[in-house]
């Protein structure tokens, strides 16, 4: 009995593990796939980008003091002052997913052109000109690994740095340049050794700089007045040996209320393809989450009056012109005429394969504006409006459109019992056709923010509908219209003779 009794302790014990790890399991409501065409891509959008960087970019003065002892001069005072990159070319560059890791970046056979001004002081000599340095055989190799902080922001690490600049040349103008091209040989091997060693810190420097950006995006959106999104993500990146998937937590919060909605996400899986640089999928319950949110914000109660469903009306010879011709014709109205829709519970959302759905359970009350300006209630009826929700990609917004496929009474409450429950049916359903559903339609023209790269567009974007959620598959597009203004962190303190470095340190 003992041993059995222990047994049904240890099974209980095991069952409630079991159950407390499922009830922790997080899901993502909204899952993103980079493909290795995306980084193929984003080769060559990142030499354009470095390209108008270092175009536009001023690299600070560097100056300092050295001693030249092939000179046999004790020190000499420097200063290289409008140091411009004129050229680069870094032909063989690649981006692979390394499974379980990150992303490895490997260049070689680069090349780059730098131009200075330059000054110099000696107890011997002073001087000034310019000088033109030649860079080739150049090396680099890292692994980039992408991660998350406490608070859903990306974040990224180096790991197994590796740069060498195989070969430097440098060459003087000025008075003296004969002279001091003589001698410019020397110079050249303690500059290439010394920026070697200093190319990796550099590097690591301006990857600590870019976290302290990506610590600052807003993981956590206003939509609008009513509603929050949250994009943080929940897990650090998936990777593969041919894409890496995001798991964002994909949620709306009402404006005042960041509680989580009284329901949870359910695993989805993304089809296995490759064709497209990047795959979006949104599951049922972002959208259940934003249908619960909108509810508990109020959204779906409006008040709306003739005028403002007329500027919003469909034109056409079965219009408004008819729907107020009915009415009038029961009601007999001289005033004027306001109608107040009010969701009675959030609307069911439904995704099936090749058909996204929107119920919308509420009730509607015609009103009167009587002669001393208070609004009294005609008729009142819950009805429920399923509609076909339309989907469309512009710019970096998903934009949905609602269009009415059936609409029903249910349980009708009227002040007139000789009213047809039919033919008031066709009333109200005429009302939502071409007055109502319009006017949705244009405020949900601001359509949702889609996670996207800084300064990266979609093109070639494709929708489709899948048991549970949707694939947006969609290429991407650099814009240079729209470049950031990137920095370089790290070069104002380099001093390429003497080796040291006064850039901030790397932990």
């Amino acid at each position: 009995m003992r041993t059995k009794a222990v047994q049904v302790l240890w099974g209980c014990f095991l069952l409630w593990d079991l159950y407390v790890s499922s009830a922790q399991t997080v899901y993502p409501g909204i899952k993103a796939r980079v493909t290795q065409r995306a980084l193929d891509y984003g080769v060559l959008a990142g030499m354009e980008m470095t390209e108008h960087m270092v175009k536009e970019k001023n690299i600070p003065d560097l100056e300092g003091s050295e001693s030249l002892e092939f000179l046999k001069v004790d020190y000499v005072d420097y200063n290289f002052s409008n140091i411009k990159i004129n050229a680069f070319s870094f032909p063989n560059t690649s981006l692979a997913f390394v499974p379980g890791v990150g992303i490895k970046a490997l260049t070689n056979h680069g090349t780059a052109n730098i131009s200075t001004d330059w000054e110099i002081k000696s107890p011997l000599f002073e001087d000034a000109g310019g000088a033109d340095l030649f860079l080739s055989g150049v090396y680099f190799t890292g692994i980039v690994v992408l991660a998350r902080n406490d608070f859903g922001h990306p974040i990224l690490k180096l790991q197994r740095c590796y740069a060498q600049v195989s070969h430097a040349h440098v060459s003087f103008s000025g008075e003296l340049s004969v002279l001091y091209n003589s001698f410019a040989e020397p110079m050249e091997k303690p500059i290439l050794k010394n920026l070697n060693e200093m190319l990796c810190p550099i590097i690591m420097s301006e990857v600590e700089a870019l976290n302290a950006n990506l610590s600052m995006l807003e993981v956590l959106t206003k939509i609008d007045n009513y509603t929050l999104l949250d994009y943080s993500l929940i897990s650090s990146p998936e990777i593969t040996e041919n894409y890496m998937e995001l798991n964002l937590k994909g949620v709306f919060y009402p404006l005042d209320n960041l509680t989580d909605p009284p329901f949870l996400p359910v695993p989805f899986a993304l089809p296995e393809r490759h064709d497209s640089m990047l795959y979006v999928g949104i599951s049922e319950f972002f959208f259940k989450s934003a249908s619960f949110a909108y509810f508990t914000s109020g959204a779906f109660n409006v008040t709306l009056s003739l005028k403002e469903i007329s500027s919003h009306l469909v034109q056409n010879s079965q219009g408004l012109g008819n729907v107020l011709s009915r009415i009038a014709e029961i009601y007999i109205l001289s005033q004027p005429f306001m109608v107040r829709v009010m969701a009675t519970e959030p609307p069911v959302i439904s995704l099936q394969p090749g058909n996204f759905t929107l119920d919308i359970p509420a009730s509607m009350v015609l009103l009167a504006q009587t002669e001393n300006s208070t609004a009294e209630a005609i008729v009142s009826m819950d009805f429920v409006a399923s509609t076909s929700v339309g989907l469309v990609i512009l710019g970096q917004r998903l934009v949905c459109s609602l269009s009415l496929n059936r609409f029903r009474l249910s349980l009708p409450e009227s002040n007139r019992s000789n009213i047809e429950v039919l033919r008031f049916e066709n009333i109200l359903s005429s009302l939502l056709h071409f007055g109502i559903l319009p006017l949705a339609n244009a405020k949900l023209q601001q359509g949702i923010p889609l996670p996207n790269p800084h300064k990266i567009s979609f093109v070639n974007s494709d929708i489709e509908v899948f048991e549970g959620f949707l694939l947006i598959s969609t290429d991407l597009k650099y814009e240079t219209s729209l470049k950031q203004q990137l920095s370089f962190h790290g070069w104002e303190g380099l001093n390429l003779i003497s080796g040291q470095w006064r850039g901030k340190p790397v932990a």
